[in-house]
């Protein structure tokens, strides 16, 4: 059910002009993905939930009593920060996510935290990795193709913290260039390419706190045959921008070079078609289990305003589960 990259596109793009509803997910820079007919669904260890879309394993009764994360040093951080700076200072990035890589302490099962999470995008491949987005990636309705980048995060019990994180230039440049080079992705692929929305909070409850996150809805119109170029139409849009930065490819480079581990399926997008309609989401909020050990793999963007400790604590912020 893992396909390399052309043949996915190839296989996506006949369930698409066939109309029949399928299920898929990517690695960070789509040179592969799973696909599978959503009728098949039964014979692969995949479950999913997508707004009113589902695919549920057997629920099982469990508590979260237990969650403690292990974040590298702040030193050990500023190291990969300070790499950033010196590429953007450069000019060979604009925006870039950062990303690291965080063993957890929980008594949950990746199949518990799956069932229990409050998040409308969520995904358990076997006993490998769980994601519970707060990120949509790209849906399409009506012929129209719609993206909501969400870059901008805060501490939600911090005083006028709405009003902190739409006032910050840093955060408000960062929404800006995530917005642009999304607006320039969407327009590879549609016509009329619009913002329709721009810079609006969102609140994640966590099992420690209330998050704000800012995100901003940019729309294009697609040919009426859109379903039969779905697979094309996906891929040329990995991987997501805002979980990358810009310029795109060297961004991409320089992700590789400092991060020092492989972003694997964190950071792909995974989603459905139902026959008509098409939605999707970025593979943020990511636990993986490797030897036994989970990891929870988190990430921040970094530009020229940036300041390493509020990204540090950016990063530490986000390792969370979206139970209570």
């Amino acid at each position: 059910m893992i396909f390399l990259r052309e043949k996915a596109i190839g296989i996506l793009n006949a369930l698409g002009t066939q109309k029949e509803p399928f299920l898929f997910f990517t690695d960070f820079e789509g040179s592969k993905a799973f696909v599978s007919a959503v009728s098949d669904l039964k014979t692969t260890p995949v479950f999913f939930q997508i707004d009113d879309n589902h695919h549920l394993p057997e629920i099982e009764t469990a508590r979260l009593t237990t969650f403690n994360k292990s974040p590298i040093s702040f030193e050990d951080f500023q190291m990969k920060y300070d790499s950033v700076i010196d590429h953007i200072r450069k000019g060979d990035s604009f925006l870039t996510n950062l990303a690291c890589k965080t063993p957890i302490d929980t008594n949950l099962s990746l199949k518990d935290i799956f069932s229990l999470s409050k998040a409308p995008y969520k995904l358990l491949f076997d006993d490998s990795f769980v994601v519970f987005s707060p990120e949509k990636f790209i849906e399409i309705k009506d012929d129209y193709i719609y993206s909501h980048p969400m870059k901008g995060t805060i501490d939600g019990r911090l005083n006028n913290a709405r009003d902190m994180i739409l006032n910050d230039p840093k955060e408000t440049a960062e929404h800006v260039t995530i917005v642009d080079l999304i607006r320039n992705d969407l327009s590879q692929v549609a016509n009329e390419v619009t913002v329709e929305k721009f810079r609006y909070i969102t609140e994640i409850q966590t099992n420690e706190k209330q998050l704000l996150q800012v995100s901003s809805e940019i729309r294009g119109v697609l040919n009426s045959n859109w379903n039969e170029q779905i697979g094309n139409i996906l891929f040329k849009l990995l991987p997501a921008g805002s979980i990358s930065g810009a310029p795109k490819p060297k961004t991409v480079d320089i992700i590789k070079k400092v991060e020092g581990f492989d972003r694997e399926y964190f950071t792909g997008v995974f989603g459905i078609f139902d026959g008509s309609n098409f939605i999707s989401a970025v593979m943020i909020r990511f636990i993986e289990k490797k030897d036994n050990q989970l990891y929870f793999k988190s990430g921040v963007g970094v530009t020229s305003r940036s300041d390493a400790h509020k990204e540090y604590q950016e990063m530490i912020d986000k390792i969370y589960v979206p139970i209570y």
